[in-house]
Formats: structure tokens, sequence, C-alpha cells
């Protein structure tokens, strides 16, 4: 009988949760994925997680704060997962050998290809983080890129870690993980370059 009571206390509590803290978090996972389908998916991995290790939670922390720890592991696993199982999209294809990457964006010199070269920045671009329309573009061009160099910028510039711990997690070498970081913020510029500085 007890336990019959435990689980209908512990269903409700995450019925009150859902309610009270979804939106949020899947606006979160959003912002960190770029994938409405993946959002999805991380909340309700979060749900099932917490209500499977409720008699865990002792009420010290605002739930909201717990379930957010939760959902962030679930996309730092995400992305774990993406590293080591990725797919492969015909654009990746053309680039998968570090040589035909380089030729895309540089002669034999190591020149810049003109039609390649960066564009000058004006003062108003220094701000542009602050656009939320432009937000929307760099996450698309984030989520173009190749599941390995995806997950080198997802650890170290959105979730803050250094070098050290995502090569760890990633188990690659440091100069991969650097390599990674220099290719993804190539295709990262040229995609800006054609959806937002040349538009």
């Amino acid at each position: 009988m007890e336990a019959v009571k435990y689980q209908s206390e512990r269903t409700s509590t995450i019925k009150s949760w859902v309610e009270a803290y979804s939106d949020k978090m899947y606006s979160w996972s959003l912002y960190k994925t770029n994938s409405k389908e993946t959002a999805e998916d991380l909340v309700q991995d979060t749900f099932m997680a917490a209500f499977q290790a409720m008699n865990k939670y002792e009420g010290k922390s605002d739930p909201k704060t717990w379930l957010f720890s939760i959902l962030n592991n679930k996309i730092a696993d995400h992305f774990r997962k993406r590293y080591r199982n990725p797919t492969i999209t015909e654009s990746e294809i053309k680039l998968s050998s570090e040589a035909s990457f380089f030729e895309t964006y540089f002669d034999v010199d190591g020149s810049w290809i003109k039609e390649q070269q960066p564009g000058a920045w004006s003062a108003e671009d220094m701000h542009l983080l602050d656009n939320t329309i432009f937000i929307k573009v760099l996450q698309s061009c984030l989520g173009k890129l190749p599941s390995d160099c995806h997950a080198a910028v997802q650890l170290k510039y959105l979730e803050e870690k250094k070098g050290e711990i995502i090569c760890q997690e990633l188990k690659i070498s440091p100069t991969n993980f650097w390599q990674l970081l220099h290719r993804a913020r190539l295709q990262l510029r040229r995609c800006l370059e054609i959806h937002w500085f040349k538009k």
C-alpha cells in the first residue's frame, strides 16, 4: 500500500514539473541543439530520468535546478554520441579529407581563394549577438557543421569546457581537437558570409 502511494505521489510530482518547466527546458534544449526533434527527445528523456531517480531528489535545491542539471547532462551526452556515431551528409563526404577541405578555402600557396576570402566587418557587426535574427542564422549554420566539428564547438564555446576535458570526453588528441575547431570556424564563417553578411 505504501509503495502504491509513493508511486502515485511521484507521478503527481513529475506531472506538476512537466507543466511548470517543460517549455523552458525545451527552449534551452532547442537553443543548444538547434533541432526540434532532438530538443523534444532530450526533455522527455530528462523527465524519465527524473522520475526514475526521484528517490535521490532530497528537495534541498529547487526542482528546476535539479531538472536542468539532468537536461544539461543529457545534452552533453547527445553531443558525445553524435561525435562518436556521426551521420555523414553529402556535403561532409565532399570535405571528407583534410586536403580537399582546405582546397575549398586556400590555393596551393596557402592564400585565400578570392571567392572565399573573408569580408570586412562593420562596427555594427560587433554587437550581432544581441540580434535575435542573427542568432537564428548562427544556430542554423551551427546545425550544418559536420558532427565532429559541431561537438567540438558545442563543448568548447557553449559548454565552456577546457580543451583537455573535451579531448578526454571525445577521446581525441589535442591536435585533432584544434583541427576540428579550425575547420568549424572556417565553415561557420563561410555560412555566415553567405546567409548574413552578403544578404
